[in-house]
């Protein structure tokens, strides 16, 4: 992975920062424990923003025209790639259940979001909605990428709902798993954040059973839970919570639109979504998964992998309609 950067200029109190470059350069490595669980970047990039600068690594060949001469990832290269975001508090190292299978069939970016302990380095708030357009907008022009399916999950899946509203000229098509910005968040699932972060520091041998009651994988996953606690002991987050988007906000949506919720979601109330979300924005998809909650992509990988690329060649075949949600496991 990348070597890590000397520490920035003293930033502005309101946008997010490491507590020290110690610290930093642990979670750094912690990460890249995580990384290694799935399939290596074939690159990284770092792509000057108005609100600071955004580290991008990508998975499989580069886009762009076939080589001369035979090309055996011709199919994937010409396809149109897939940029992943992360949810908050977090990196593009939480992707490593979904890098594998994406990249095989398409080109993939993975984005550090400035404000998150990534390695990106914020310079300027990016929470104010048409301020995160700008950003992800940019970052994409950055990597010259005119038109793209974006995933988001979270934090980050409200960044791609906010895409699809504010600036979708460049999204062929939006996903979202166990988003942000459908409602309000409640103080149900604030509880369970807390009560998974006292859960790490549980004894070994209690984990399994914690991550059961809380379906909670970094609990079991030694190389997550490592990311997270130093995380959490690493970075400063400075970004309100998010404000969800109004009906009539959803309804000017036309990209089209993927919605995947965990059954056991303590973000949203699934069923409530999976009927408003296709009944507000034109031949929107929404689908809940079973015995999962607030992660999906992490807990049914290979199921979650199976459905977002279904959808992306879909909706490039011209085949995406609406249709009624159902659940799948």
């Amino acid at each position: 992975m990348a070597v890590s950067r000397p520490a920035a200029a003293r930033p502005q109190a309101d946008v997010g920062r490491f507590v020290s470059d110690a610290l930093r350069d642990r979670y750094f490595a912690a990460c890249d424990a995580v990384f290694a669980l799935g399939v290596p970047a074939s690159g990284e990039q770092d792509v000057e923003t108005s609100f600071g600068t955004t580290h991008v690594y990508r998975y499989g060949p580069e886009p762009g025209p076939a080589r001369e001469g035979g090309d055996p990832a011709g199919e994937t290269r010409d396809r149109t790639p897939v940029v992943l975001v992360h949810g908050a508090g977090s990196c593009s190292a939480m992707w490593y259940p979904n890098t594998g299978a994406l990249s095989a069939e398409r080109t993939v970016y993975a984005l550090d979001t400035p404000g998150d302990p990534g390695r990106s380095v914020q310079r300027a708030p990016i929470h104010e909605p048409e301020h995160a357009a700008r950003w992800l907008d940019e970052a994409l022009a950055g990597l010259g990428l005119d038109e793209v399916h974006l995933v988001g999950t979270s934090y980050g899946g409200w960044l791609a709902l906010n895409q699809a509203h504010r600036r979708p000229e460049r999204l062929a098509s939006v996903t979202l798993l166990d988003p942000g910005g459908l409602e309000k968040v409640g103080l149900r699932f604030f509880v369970w954040i807390f009560a998974s972060l006292l859960a790490t520091f549980a004894p070994k041998a209690l984990r399994p059973r914690l991550a059961s009651w809380l379906e909670q994988p970094v609990l079991v996953v030694p190389e997550l839970r490592a990311m997270t606690h130093t995380g959490v002991r690493a970075y400063r987050i400075r970004r309100p919570v998010p404000k969800p988007l109004t009906d009539a906000e959803l309804a000017t949506i036309r990209t089209p639109l993927y919605l995947l919720l965990g059954k056991r979601s303590l973000l949203v109330h699934p069923r409530r979504q999976v009927e408003r979300v296709p009944r507000l924005v034109p031949g929107a998809r929404a689908e809940i998964v079973a015995d999962t909650g607030h992660g999906p992509q992490i807990d049914h990988a290979d199921l979650a992998n199976r459905l977002m690329l279904a959808f992306m060649a879909a909706t490039e075949d011209g085949l995406v309609t609406g249709r009624a949600p159902r659940v799948s496991g």
